[in-house]
């Protein structure tokens, strides 16, 4: 698609572009934040008495925490945990999910009632509960938790896949790849896949807010994310026990949680609208 012409669309809607800002600064957090954040000590252990439950000013933004350390380095560089937390799980879910849901749509029959069957089996499972269950059974920590939440996603990157390659399958152009004996997995990888990526990444995008935000849920649940980890479940985990008195010790990472959230929700909205011709007006 003509990139202007795409500009022309994303610029039709404006929560897209606002979704755009609010992505790019998240990034721009994740890659620059450490280093200019005013006090990276306090994202480690560090315990300064002193500074417990300073409220929002002019020195600390957004307060301090019950061990006296700056809120606002924490959740800035909480940012760099999420994008880490949202790449490694779509990076899973879609290792595990397009693969299996390209070859279940292609090969169709006794492939297609296997695949579709477990599929069925993961997704009749809520992907919190499930994530939590294998976050339990393989034990604290974020790699455990990001692990555990890839695998309760790829069902639903096996099912996009799926449907996409079932309305494919039987285009001129496989047939006309098939007519000249071409290997069912270099029809797959070279013209199956390829006409894909449309909708794969809308889902990525929508799907990256929702990742941080189970990741958040998982911290708070105590199975995820671990002390002292800059990570915002962990941060409202830990601060909800200190409302209404120091309110500000959970709110600031719940804002940045639900803004990453409904960031990634809307760019991914406006994405869908452009890369999809049949919801064009």
């Amino acid at each position: 698609m003509n990139i202007r012409y795409s500009w022309y669309l994303l610029k039709q809607n404006p929560l897209t572009i606002v979704g755009l800002v609010i992505v790019f600064i998240i990034f721009l957090a994740a890659l620059f934040g450490p280093f200019v954040i005013p006090y990276p000590e306090d994202v480690k252990g560090t315990v300064t008495i002193s500074k417990r439950f300073t409220p929002p000013n002019s020195q600390y933004w957004f307060g301090t925490d019950e061990m006296g350390r700056d809120i606002f380095s924490r959740v800035v560089y909480g940012a760099r945990t999420s994008v880490l937390i949202g790449m490694m799980v779509t990076g899973l879910a879609m290792l595990i999910g397009i693969p299996m849901g390209a070859i279940a749509g292609y090969k169709g029959g006794t492939v297609d009632a296997i695949i579709n069957t477990i599929t069925s089996i993961f997704m009749a499972i809520p992907a919190l509960l499930l994530a939590l269950s294998i976050s339990v059974a393989l034990g604290r920590g974020i790699f455990n938790a990001m692990l555990a939440i890839g695998i309760a996603w790829w069902p639903y990157y096996a099912r996009l896949v799926r449907g996409v390659v079932l309305s494919l399958k039987e285009q001129t152009f496989v047939e006309a790849a098939r007519s000249i004996n071409a290997r069912d997995s270099r029809i797959i990888l070279k013209h199956i896949l390829p006409n894909c990526l449309d909708v794969i990444i809308v889902q990525v995008t929508m799907q990256f807010g929702y990742a941080i935000l189970m990741a958040a849920a998982l911290g708070f649940l105590g199975v995820g994310a671990q002390p002292p980890m800059a990570e915002w479940g962990l941060m409202i985990s830990t601060g909800r026990l200190f409302i209404p008195k120091w309110w500000w010790i959970p709110t600031f990472p719940g804002i940045a949680i639900y803004v990453s959230v409904f960031g990634f929700s809307v760019l991914g909205d406006g994405l869908r609208d452009i890369l999809d011709p049949r919801l064009r007006k």
